[in-house]
């Protein structure tokens, strides 16, 4: 390999130590003979030793241009190429998807691989691709390849969502592809259905297996960890690094346009780490390595490891090394900042190198020590809503425990094969699973299809409900009040509710085969009912807030009326009834399902949402004749 050309060599000795930039701050140049930043070089075993020792031995000076007045150097570089993607992720966009840039305003390849060459130049030694989806632009590869040509570019890495990642790795490990993140928020495929609002569970686990099968190490998986949706999954995922060279990334909740970030939807780093410290008390902290996002643990003798993506609670600002260049050319210096500049208007003006670098040193000298408005708004919310876990409070099938989850999918893994739809469905969705019956040898007399095994027990009655005269959420001036709870005993609540959906016999008989394009409503409305019960007091204003210790949601057909009734039971043991609680839960899992059939009918009707029964408490028990 060649020398680096003299006239760049040159360049950086001539430059002065301080510029300054169109802020007017002072970036700081690194004296001679001052130790670059270490790079991550993930798999870099695969790159041939006379590249390495090159790599090492003409190390040149770090460019000003890419240095803040915060003296960061920013060595790795994030490349969208595509606002397209093939999922709809509840935390990261609306299910109709976003406003797509007109295919002209994008970044051309030629442009891609031009800035690309010229952040290399310059010191970046990281490039990750990301999107949108990444692995959906047809020239990916390619991309790859002529990235990989670079000198002076030791890592190469991918963020995908897997869906296309089994079929395509083998080209890009060949053309030079040295490391992988693979986004999976759950490891229940009717959850994941529900989370990212499309099918491919099984199209992103095959995209795990084959990054293994190809010695990619670690394979790092990323998951997005939202309270009341998968935070009862973090032990499973650690559970799979025993025998599995993964690096599970466990990510704060954080806000972006359009995904309704809540703070009471965030699980917070320490939370997440006492949570598997009580199953792994031995879970031991790996030094940080320097500029990286992630606080890295090890559980002794496992072959993977842990890490958390701190951004909310613990941000790490100070030592970011990170630059963005978005898919329509735009090069973002913070994540979270609203400030952008265009490289690819000016590369379309026809600027030369040097008037870039101008452009792209004045940026990154704008750039802000931390997002100070982003961490006050974390630091000033309530504490976060403690955590129920599905593991203690669930019976509903598909999500129950699963004892033996991990060690099935490492043997599995370590097999070097993936089950078929069944197997797969058996092995993460627990071996209870009733299979369907469906289509003309259905038996009209057999009993209505219920995804439940356990037998609906309603309660028994005890007596008349005492009434009040007055109602108990208004004050003495007839304002909206909470009812103060405080000095009631804690007692055992139990409380059912239903609700009917007449779908009609189109809808109905689609359900019933589970052929609806959104997928199986019965699945979604059941997850949907189970999230609503434990997210009541933040829908129903005067609720407080219950720690619930169960919760069941239960379908079934009813053939004779086209419908399916829902049913929803809740127990708690607390000063405060749980009826709000199986009332909420039967209806939000009522509307879901006519969410899931409104594309087929609009004529679907929700009927009898109503208390069933009511267990516990002062007033005494109910029970509906």
């Amino acid at each position: 390999m060649a020398a680096q050309p003299v006239s760049r060599m040159l360049r950086r000795v001539l430059r002065s130590s301080v510029r300054s930039c169109s802020s007017g701050a002072p970036v700081t140049q690194p004296h001679p003979g001052e130790p670059s930043q270490p790079a991550v070089e993930p798999l870099l075993s695969q790159v041939p030793s006379g590249r390495r020792r090159f790599l090492r031995e003409h190390a040149a000076p770090f460019s000003a241009f890419l240095t803040d007045s915060f003296g960061r150097r920013h060595s790795y570089l994030r490349i969208s190429l595509t606002e397209k993607c093939n999922l709809r992720c509840q935390y990261c966009m609306p299910e109709d998807g976003v406003p797509l840039t007109p295919k002209a305003d994008l970044l051309t390849t030629e442009e891609i691989l031009t800035l690309a060459r010229l952040f290399v130049k310059e010191g970046v030694d990281k490039i990750r691709l990301t999107g949108g989806e990444p692995l959906i632009r047809p020239d990916v590869v390619d991309i790859v390849a002529q990235l990989h040509q670079l000198e002076g570019l030791r890592t190469i890495g991918i963020t995908t969502n897997g869906i296309n990642l089994a079929r395509l790795l083998p080209q890009l490990q060949k053309a030079g592809l040295s490391a992988i993140n693979i986004s999976l928020d759950t490891l229940v495929p009717a959850k994941f259905e529900f989370i990212v609002r499309r099918k491919g569970f099984r199209k992103v686990m095959e995209g795990i297996h084959k990054a293994i099968e190809l010695g990619y190490s670690p394979v790092k998986v990323n998951c997005v960890v939202m309270r009341g949706l998968n935070e009862d999954e973090l032990p499973d995922f650690v559970a799979l690094t025993e025998g599995l060279p993964l690096d599970v990334r466990f990510i704060e909740y954080m806000p972006f346009d359009g995904n309704k970030w809540n703070f009471r939807k965030m699980v917070s780093y320490k939370e997440m780490l006492d949570t598997l410290r009580q199953q792994w008390p031995e879970l031991e902290k790996l030094p940080e390595e320097e500029s990286s996002t992630a606080k890295a643990f090890k559980i002794p003798g496992f072959r993977g490891r842990v890490s958390f993506i701190t951004s909310m609670s613990e941000h790490f600002c100070g030592t970011c090394n990170r630059l963005r260049i978005t898919a329509d050319g735009n090069l973002k210096v913070c994540l979270f900042g609203n400030s952008e500049v265009s490289l690819r208007d000016h590369l379309r003006a026809g600027a030369s190198e040097e008037e870039l670098l101008t452009v792209i040193g004045a940026a990154v000298g704008r750039k802000k020590r931390q997002h100070a408005e982003l961490f006050l708004m974390c630091q000033d919310s309530p504490p976060a809503i403690p955590s129920i876990s599905f593991r203690d409070s669930l019976h509903v099938q598909g999500l129950r425990h699963r004892v033996s989850f991990s060690s099935q999918m490492v043997t599995l893994w370590k097999g070097g094969r993936l089950p078929q739809i069944p197997l797969l469905a058996q092995r993460w969705l627990g071996s209870g699973l009733p299979q369907r019956h469906y289509g003309s040898h259905l038996d009209s007399d057999a009993n209505p299809k219920c995804l439940s095994p356990e037998p609906w027990a309603p309660a028994t009655p005890s007596g008349p409900l005492p009434t009040s005269d007055q109602l108990t959420h208004v004050d003495g001036e007839g304002q909206a009040a909470m009812v103060d709870v405080g000095g009631k005993p804690d007692t055992e609540r139990v409380a059912m509710a239903s609700a009917v959906v007449l779908l009609g016999p189109v809808a109905y008989k689609l359900v019933q085969e589970n052929q609806l394009k959104k997928g199986d409503a019965l699945v979604v409305a059941q997850l949907a009912g189970v999230q609503a019960a434990k997210l009541t007091s933040q829908l129903i204003p005067l609720c407080h807030h219950v720690a619930l210790s169960h919760v069941q949601v239960q379908l079934e057909l009813d053939s004779t009326r086209h419908a399916v009734v829902v049913r929803a039971s809740c127990r708690a043991r607390g000063p405060t009834g749980v009826e709000m609680e199986a009332l909420t839960s039967a209806a939000v899992a009522a509307l879901t399902l006519y969410d899931m059939c409104k594309a087929v009918s609009r004529d679907i009707m929700l009927a009898e949402i109503k208390l069933v029964s009511k267990t516990g408490g002062q007033r005494g028990d109910f029970h509906r004749t």
